[in-house]
């Protein structure tokens, strides 16, 4: 059976919150290196006299699971992926303690 395509998988979930712009001041910024296979979502611009700049979500893929390092949303993106027909066995929720991803439904590492 062929793998799931993961990069392109991550590329659609992350495009969709490119559109959640509500800020006329800030921008949402996609980077997508499909070649190391990393994927950011980025909040950049200026309120209030004050730059703007964060990372909304980052996404690795390592040893052909998905790491998520970053995720600033509120569904979650691990939810997200899931959704879309990814394994919770094939995502790893870098952001948490290796020692605490045991108590999680997804992936140790």
């Amino acid at each position: 059976m062929e793998r799931i395509k993961y990069s392109q998988i991550i590329q659609d979930v992350l495009s969709n919150h490119s559109a959640n712009d509500l800020d006329k001041n800030t921008e949402i910024q996609l980077l997508f290196d499909t070649e190391r296979h990393h994927y950011q979502v980025l909040n950049i611009g200026w309120k209030e006299q004050k730059r703007t700049y964060g990372v909304i979500i980052h996404v690795d893929i390592k040893n052909e699971k998905i790491w998520i390092q970053r995720d600033g949303t509120e569904i979650g993106i691990a939810n997200e992926l899931v959704a879309v027909g990814v394994p919770k066995e094939d995502i790893v929720l870098g952001f948490h303690a290796p020692y605490k991803r045991q108590f999680t439904d997804f992936a140790v590492g």
